[in-house]
């Protein structure tokens, strides 16, 4: 029996939504949720700069809490950082989160599949080259958002939110080409699931919304399944925050969570 956590990380509160999903599959495992609050929002950053401070984040967090894996609930580091993370941390289990390209064009009826990421995800080789493995037999519409992941981050705190600001973010999904009309919207990026109910609310017509934390908790399971288990005790998992001070609200979405901030 082992009492090492499972890592999950992200820039913010989005990586939530990994969490909650891995612990309805693992309700026995232990978690430390790490937010880079003090790198929000990654979208900013120059690739270079941002791969270098995940590196040497990882190894902080990696000799910190020794975790059975790490799981990078954020489409923005884990397609530019996972290859490298694992070319320096070689005995470390990494899980990371990627567009669900692959699931999407195998669903999609009318063969418009459109993807809802952030601008580094939509301009990333590694984005491409999913569309060129699995979207040869649809047509991808890459959509990058500059606003939409903080504004999940701000209607996580207040529970209010602009909705003709949530349709502006995301319009440019939804292509029509004669008869055929976008079916599937893959969110590619872990904090837009908390704006789900907003988009299916504002949409211009009902598609599927393509949430990939589920997907990415059955890979954690798998990933950790010769670990032993622990013996549930009550007590809280920790959240860490990169500045070392998140504000009230945020104290208080992570212990909805069942988390405590350290």
């Amino acid at each position: 029996m082992t009492d090492a956590p499972i890592l999950v990380f992200d820039s913010g509160v989005g990586g939530l939504t990994v969490l909650r999903e891995a612990r309805v599959l693992m309700p026995d495992r232990r978690f430390v949720y790490v937010a880079d609050d003090a790198g929000f929002p990654y979208g900013n950053w120059e690739e270079e700069a941002l791969k270098d401070r995940l590196v040497a984040l990882f190894g902080a967090l990696i000799d910190t809490h020794a975790p059975l894996a790490c799981v990078i609930a954020c489409n923005t580091a884990s397609t530019l950082a996972l290859d490298v993370l694992r070319q320096n941390y070689p005995s470390m289990r990494f899980v990371g989160t990627v567009p669900a390209i692959k699931p999407a064009a195998e669903r999609t009826r009318s063969g418009l599949v459109s993807v809802l990421a952030t601008p580094g995800t939509v301009k990333r080789q590694y984005t491409q080259d999913l569309i060129r493995a699995w979207g040869a037999r649809c047509e991808v519409t890459l959509h990058g958002s500059v606003a939409l992941a903080g504004l999940a981050e701000q209607y996580m705190r207040g529970g209010f939110i602009d909705e003709s600001a949530v349709l502006a973010e995301i319009r440019p999904c939804f292509i029509e080409k004669g008869e055929r009309r976008t079916d599937i919207i893959v969110l590619a990026c872990t904090h837009y699931p908390f704006l789900a109910n907003r988009m299916r609310k504002t949409a211009p017509w009902p598609v599927d919304w393509l949430d990939p934390a589920e997907a990415i908790a059955r890979q954690v399971a798998r990933v950790v399944a010769d670990s032993g288990n622990r013996s549930m005790s009550g007590d809280f998992d920790p959240a860490v925050f990169t500045s070392g001070d998140p504000d009230h609200a945020t104290r208080r979405i992570v212990h909805g969570f069942g988390l405590r901030t350290e």
